[in-house]
């Protein structure tokens, strides 16, 4: 089945509903906001092809209320990978906390010791048998204009994720290292706080 691509500007339909569990990524200019901008925010539904891509035209408000109050639902789980940068860019352009937030990159780290990949096509390749291209990672997605192989590849960043946190899952309870992911979970806010804050690159628990 091929995936169903539906582009929105600036939020979410009003009456769009995506259910409990729902993979998320984002795109930026950058990485190092105010310089640079939150472009797009993809979301896909437990289990479906359809993949929806909120594209910030307007990014001098971010106004997005429909896209926030999902956001921000606790009853809504948002699976990300890597979810300490996505996490870190939404509170800069929308002004809020994600509630309910599992990460994939996290649960990969806490997971598998018996590597040392963690990225989202290891984990693909791994956990789906699936080979991903990457040749549009680095490109523009501040563009007004999004070509179709940048709509693949940020669409191909959430089909995958919620097969991938079930099975990392597993061998976090195998491994008996649930209760630590978990506790690691609690720490994302004050790590994106950090970030915000002038942190980013300092280990504030070393030694030195």
């Amino acid at each position: 089945m091929s995936t169903d691509i539906k582009l929105h500007k600036d939020d979410l339909p009003a009456n769009l509903s995506l259910g409990p569990v729902v993979a998320c990524d984002c795109e930026f200019t950058g990485l190092n906001p105010p310089k640079d901008k939150l472009c797009l925010i993809q979301l896909c539904s437990e289990g479906s092809k359809e993949v929806h891509i909120v594209q910030f035209v307007n990014r001098e408000t971010y106004s997005a209320p429909n896209l926030i109050r999902l956001l921000v639902s606790p009853d809504i789980k948002k699976i990300f990978h890597y979810a300490r940068k996505d996490l870190q860019m939404i509170r800069w352009a929308l002004k809020i906390d994600v509630e309910n937030v599992e990460c994939t990159k996290l649960q990969s780290k806490l997971a598998r010791g018996y590597s040392s990949q963690h990225s989202y096509k290891s984990l693909v390749q791994e956990f789906c048998g699936v080979s991903l291209s990457k040749a549009k990672q680095s490109s523009d997605f501040g563009k007004k204009e999004l070509d179709p192989e940048q709509l693949k590849y940020s669409s191909n960043d959430v089909l995958y994720i919620g097969k991938i946190h079930r099975e990392l899952n597993k061998i976090l309870e195998r491994e008996k290292r649930m209760t630590l992911y978990k506790n690691a979970l609690k720490f994302l806010k004050v790590r994106v706080d950090l970030d915000l804050g002038g942190y980013e690159t300092m280990d504030i628990w070393s030694h030195e």
